[in-house]
């Protein structure tokens, strides 16, 4: 139960952050958004706040924010159709009933002859036993259509996603990865703030009962500053060696309390499977101290170094050099959650603010239905000074979204796979 409670907990801030920056700056540019999703799939929870319907979906897949513009039109009102007007107390209408007019006795009736809903907000039409004189009405600009009993607001053309500058569009779809990134400072600074920061020389704080350091004869506050022969400038350095050389005598010069003392300690090697690896690990922890600068910096410099981790892996994925087999799906997630869980509530935290930066990575990768392919298209448009079909680019992103969704399958049984076969 802890770790489905943590899984879920985890999945719906790092959705709701990512999603929270696309619907902010959607608002702050004046569009109209229609829904806020954490998931994809039926329903399992709703409510209306304002303009905007918030859900939550049974898949936890990810999520979305629908802006108005952003997908086809819900309704289309053609000459012809017979429609049923209500009005404000201005005057305009402020419900277009499509269908099921019989249940609004109080709706005026017309036959449409002409509508505009993006720029003039009219309708034009007759009464329909009426030809003779064409009436026009003003639309309020949050006007509804009232389909099967459900209301829809209208969206004018100021209120869409294709109407903003170049700069506001682009800055909407940014938000949501960047929002994933500073989720992770913050979470570093609070891990920073509450249980140190990690000393930058290569200072040992802990080492594990029974591990190859402890029978070296190593001790809490050792500092290593050389080994064979090299000098060791930082932890990251240290662990470097260490992880390079799985199996191999290093001879290590300690720093320990004003003294230095050779010591001689051989790595044991660690096969990771996923990718076909082997890791020297010799039982350590690095040492921390408290400093309200170093907490900042820290913030900074983690989030940092995780992202060129993982673009550095990203690499060698596209390259080949390692597997599809690597990849993670919820399954995937969810079972190294559960490891995580149980090593305590910081490491939990640590791999939140990991999967954040990872989130907001995989959405600036320019690829069809992902942040970064929308961001591509809006640069495509800057050069051109003029933007691409709506209709052409809406089937790309729908054909990148359906390889997307194959791929999750892939990677979803590939995830149980590893688990139950």
């Amino acid at each position: 139960m802890k770790t489905i409670l943590a899984f879920i907990f985890m999945f719906g801030l790092l959705v709701f952050i990512h999603e929270f920056g696309h619907m902010i700056f959607a608002k702050r540019a004046g569009m109209l958004v229609r829904e806020f999703a954490i998931g994809f799939g039926p329903k399992i929870f709703s409510f209306k706040k304002n303009e905007t319907v918030y859900t939550i979906r049974l898949l936890p897949m990810g999520g979305y924010v629908r802006v108005a513009g952003e997908d086809p039109e819900i309704i289309e009102l053609k000459p012809g159709h017979h429609i049923g007007l209500e009005f404000n107390d201005g005057g305009k209408v402020n419900k277009i009933i499509v269908n099921n007019k019989a249940k609004h006795p109080n709706a005026r009736v017309i036959e449409v002859e002409h509508v505009d809903l993006d720029h003039q907000l009219v309708i034009e039409g007759y009464e329909v036993d009426d030809h003779e004189e064409k009436h026009v009405f003003s639309v309020d600009e949050k006007a509804f259509f009232i389909m099967d009993e459900n209301e829809t607001q209208i969206a004018p053309y100021d209120r869409q996603f294709a109407s903003k500058t170049l700069g506001q569009r682009a800055m909407q779809l940014f938000a949501g990865p960047m929002m994933n990134f500073l989720l992770a400072i913050v979470i570093f600074f609070i891990l920073g703030f509450t249980e140190g920061v990690p000393v930058e020389q290569a200072k040992i704080d802990q080492i594990q009962p029974g591990s190859p350091a402890e029978q070296a004869g190593f001790e809490n506050g050792d500092e290593i500053i050389k080994i064979n022969g090299t000098i060791i400038e930082s932890f990251t350095d240290f662990q470097s060696f260490v992880r390079e050389n799985p199996g191999t005598e290093l001879d290590m010069t300690v720093q320990r309390e004003g003294d230095q003392v050779e010591l001689s300690v051989v790595p044991n090697a660690v096969y990771i499977e996923e990718i076909d690896e082997e890791f020297g690990q010799i039982g350590v922890y690095q040492a921390f101290h408290k400093s309200a600068i170093g907490t900042v910096k820290y913030g900074f410099t983690k989030t940092y170094e995780i992202t060129t981790l993982i673009l550095t892996n990203l690499g060698k994925l596209i390259t080949g050099q390692y597997s599809i087999d690597m990849l993670s799906g919820p399954v995937g997630i969810y079972d190294a959650t559960d490891q995580v869980v149980k090593s305590g509530i910081s490491n939990f935290f640590m791999w939140t603010a990991i999967l954040s930066i990872n989130l907001g990575i995989i959405n600036l990768v320019p690829l069809p239905a992902l942040d970064g392919g929308r961001l591509l298209f809006i640069a495509i448009e800057a050069v051109r000074g003029k933007p691409i079909d709506p209709q052409k680019e809406g089937l790309v992103h729908f054909i990148g979204f359906a390889m997307l969704m194959l791929l999750m399958i892939i990677v979803t049984w590939n995830d149980i796979q590893r688990l139950f076969l």
